[in-house]
């Protein structure tokens, strides 16, 4: 295998790819309000919006297509958390070509659904990524099927760059941001943006708890995590190959990590400013845009918002911890005299301040308390950190000791 990846190879992976049935080109937006937040001009490119939720889709199938142009192969196999699982049963299918996906026990369901909804055979298998990625490449047993890697191979790469040209057709810019899990993405629009625009910066995020490109780098060779623990599991490889770690040397100007709360915030920010709802690694770049470790400035910025592919039950948790960092979701510890009449007093002092009152309850069984004491225990609701001290200091002003704690 040709172990590296050029202009020429996607640019060929771009003549494969023209088919708005397979890839379409997806829009861009100016967001002001991202803007106005660091100083700059933001533009968002809305790869969440392609077929299947993803760019994966671009890699896969320029694979598979040059494996039906060579012959022989009948069946193909990978391993996935989800989006290059849905890429690669779309690209098979639409090439005739069965395809057997190997994904994690925990991957997201609406993922391990859409991907059996484009045709691909799942299998559940480990708690990781490593874990399927070991059982699929077992698979692979015969000289008619052919296993079809997330991000280590030239192909998937050259596939992935032709989101670079299309960006670069977009908007002239000073940066790019760009999530990396295993580096295909980044490789490929990193190699495009060289061509075509050397003067551009391109910086890689990865998200903290999954992040192997700074050790990588310092080691020089692909360092792979025993574990990884990150929201946004669309990144969370847990390791880079060899072609991908030479091509972000070579192209990648800068990386930065963030953390899943930094995430979280980014991806209610998205949905609150833009309108966009993506999933955790779809909002890593927009993380990497609001952290202090990046400075764009008086710059053209675009940040890439690679998937869109986000599990409901993890929008719920990423909702109350973004809401709870805000303290708009807020909890109260109230000490009374547990008498009738109190829960009401205390009840009213929070509703005439407009805060909602999600739940309560007693708690008498506590060392500290005198006889006859309770604590009220309040999870409410507020507007933000002003409101809720606000609350607080009402509360505290009737004679009560309030304590208070993030929900």
């Amino acid at each position: 295998m040709n172990e590296s990846v050029t202009y020429d190879d996607i640019e060929a992976a771009r003549e494969r790819l023209d088919d708005e049935s397979v890839v379409k080109r997806t829009p861009v937006e100016r967001s002001t309000s991202l803007g106005e937040l660091t100083d700059s001009e933001v533009h968002l490119k809305m790869e969440h919006l392609q077929w299947t939720g993803s760019f994966k889709t671009r890699g896969a199938y320029n694979k598979i297509a040059q494996l039906v142009e060579d012959g022989g192969t009948e069946r193909v196999v990978a391993a996935s958390a989800g989006n290059h699982a849905q890429g690669v049963a779309l690209a098979a299918t639409t090439l005739g070509i069965d395809a057997t996906i190997v994904m994690p026990k925990a991957a997201p369901q609406a993922k391990v659904d859409a991907t059996r909804g484009y045709g691909a055979r799942v299998e559940l298998v480990g708690q990781d990524f490593q874990a399927a990625m070991d059982h699929a490449q077992g698979l692979v047993d015969d000289d008619a099927t052919a296993f079809v890697h997330a991000y280590d191979d030239p192909a998937i790469v050259a596939g992935q760059g032709t989101l670079g040209i299309e960006m670069y057709e977009d908007c002239n810019v000073d940066t790019v941001i760009v999530p990396i899990g295993g580096g295909g993405l980044i490789s490929g629009i990193a190699t495009a943006m060289n061509e075509l625009s050397p003067g551009t910066r391109v910086v890689g995020v990865q998200a903290e708890g999954a992040a192997t490109v700074p050790d990588s780098l310092d080691k020089g060779i692909p360092v792979t995590l025993d574990s990884v623990n990150t929201i946004a599991d669309g990144i969370a490889t847990g390791g880079i190959s060899e072609l991908t770690l030479s091509l972000i040397e070579e192209h990648v100007d800068e990386i930065i990590t963030v953390t899943d709360g930094e995430i979280a915030r980014a991806l209610l920010l998205l949905m609150e400013r833009a309108k966009q709802v993506v999933e955790g690694a779809g909002a890593a770049s927009v993380a990497a845009l609001l952290s202090d470790d990046l400075d764009v400035e008086g710059e053209t910025v675009f940040a890439l918002l690679c998937g869109g592919n986000l599990d409901m039950t993890m929008l719920r948790t990423v909702l109350i911890h973004a809401l709870t960092d805000r303290e708009q979701i807020l909890r109260l510890r109230v000490r009374i005299t547990d008498r009738p009449g109190e829960m009401g007093t205390v009840s009213s002092i929070i509703a005439d301040h407009g805060a909602n009152i999600r739940h309560v309850r007693h708690d008498r069984s506590v060392p500290e308390l005198d006889v006859g004491e309770a604590y009220l225990v309040f999870e409410i609701e507020t507007s933000g950190t002003g409101h809720a001290r606000t609350v607080i200091r009402s509360i505290r002003d009737r004679g009560y000791e309030v304590s208070h704690e993030n929900a």
